[in-house]
């Protein structure tokens, strides 16, 4: 058994010696305050251990959770000294204090973000070549200028334009860079039912592929950047590995933000017991219900046993049984080796910089390409310690605007800038 005298003893004397305690000791010595405080611990042994707990826990929070973050990157690159002279490179990220867990990063940053108000978008309607429609959802502009810069941003699984992630991504891109803003409403979502049987997936990027021709062609001389976000940032990935020289003609420049590299990888860690596994069947009951909602479009054809799809309680089961089914894959290994974006980077010659936390639940940091980044003239990763996936709240009562806002700000402002660099040198 614990002998909490003797720990919260040890905890004392740990601490005592400690200059945060020091200087505090020193401002107060010879105040009446000092003798009631230590009245009070003495003779409150419960609260003696809380303050001692909470001295440790900011002590270890300090020493441990706050550090810079790390640019992987190709040194002596042009990219390199763009994305080294960004002043949040070499400011410390301070997560929350009180919430530095990954999980409690993930869900209450979402919970934050919400208080944010809703965007009037202009809704635009494109429809594919297969038929199917996705919508596109613009910024309104005053005046129209056929060269202002446009940030194209691709949501997370089950996002959509008015996701709390999405909004305050816009905000920043139109209100603190002066960029027009489109969100790409993957098939289905963003309040557009389903014209076709058919959905969308993190290994094919046809759709994205279509919707920024269509752009160029409406804006040829407006620079392009993406920025996608969680299985956006898949299919923003794949896209870019797959056109390769060719999406470095469409675009100016890319960011990602809290991509999974290693889908296998990241599926096992969505599986692990507990709050990971938890997040996972939410995630997958929204998208049993999203395929619920237009069940007639796969009524049709027996390619589906749709009650065993609605039984879904994980997101490998309903890509076993759903995703891998509508893309042809033979098995839900080979759709997440299609879509793995880890041992690809190489392919990317679009300038990209990739934002990640090292414990995101959906990204383990040990299976994040840093030396692919390393050896890459056109891809970097900037990674936190903590900050869990699309989270990265920062500050003793977080704002609305998190440390992934402030990185997008400045990386937007440097690519802007220095468009002429990036098309001749990266």
């Amino acid at each position: 058994m614990v002998n909490f005298s003797a720990y919260v003893f040890h905890i004392r004397q740990t601490l005592a010696g400690h200059p945060v305690l020091v200087n505090f000791r020193q401002m107060v010595v010879g105040r009446p305050v000092l003798t009631n405080f230590r009245q009070i611990l003495v003779g409150h042994p419960v609260i003696t251990f809380s303050v001692a707990a909470t001295f440790g826990i900011y002590i270890y929070y300090r020493s441990y959770v706050v550090c810079r973050p790390t640019l992987h990157c190709q040194q002596g690159t042009i990219f390199h000294s763009l994305l080294d002279r960004l002043a949040i490179v070499k400011e410390e990220y301070r997560p929350t204090f009180w919430c530095w867990e990954p999980r409690l990063q993930t869900m209450l940053a979402s919970v934050v973000r919400h208080t944010l108000p809703d965007i009037e978008y202009a809704r635009e309607v494109f429809t594919v070549k297969d038929g199917g429609q996705v919508g596109l959802d613009w910024t309104s502009e005053e005046v129209e200028d056929l060269t202002k810069p446009i940030v194209l941003i691709l949501p997370g699984l089950t996002g959509s334009s008015h996701s709390e992630y999405v909004r305050s991504f816009v905000n920043v891109a139109r209100d603190e860079v002066g960029a027009r803003c489109v969100v790409f409403n993957f098939r289905g979502r963003g309040g557009l039912t389903l014209k076709s049987p058919r959905t969308y997936c993190a290994a094919n990027s046809d759709d994205l592929s279509e919707i920024i021709d269509h752009i160029k062609e409406e804006y040829p001389h407006a620079p392009l950047l993406a920025v996608g976000i969680s299985l956006g940032g898949i299919i923003l990935g794949n896209y870019l590995t797959d056109k390769q020289e060719m999406a470095r003609s469409k675009l100016l420049a890319a960011m990602l933000v809290s991509v999974c590299y290693d889908t296998h990888e990241g599926c096992k860690s969505l599986e692990k017991p507990g709050l990971n596994l938890l997040l996972n069947r939410h995630l997958a009951n929204c998208l049993v219900d999203s395929i619920k909602e237009v069940k007639h479009q796969f009524e049709s054809t027996d390619t589906w046993d749709l009650d065993l799809v609605f039984s879904s309680r994980t997101i490998r089961e309903f890509d076993a049984r759903f995703t891998t089914q509508m893309f042809g894959y033979n098995s839900v290994s080979e759709y997440y080796e299609a879509a793995r974006l880890h041992g690809k980077i190489q392919d990317i010659k679009v300038a990209t910089l990739a934002l990640n936390a090292e414990d995101d639940p959906f990204q383990p940091g040990d299976s994040i390409p840093y030396n692919g980044a390393q050896k890459s003239t056109h891809v970097a990763i900037l990674t936190t310690k903590y900050g869990g996936h699309i989270g990265f709240m920062e500050g003793t009562i977080p704002s609305r605007y998190f440390y992934s806002d402030r990185v997008f700000c400045q990386y937007l402002k440097a690519v802007f800038s220095n468009q002429d660099l990036i098309k001749q040198y990266v």
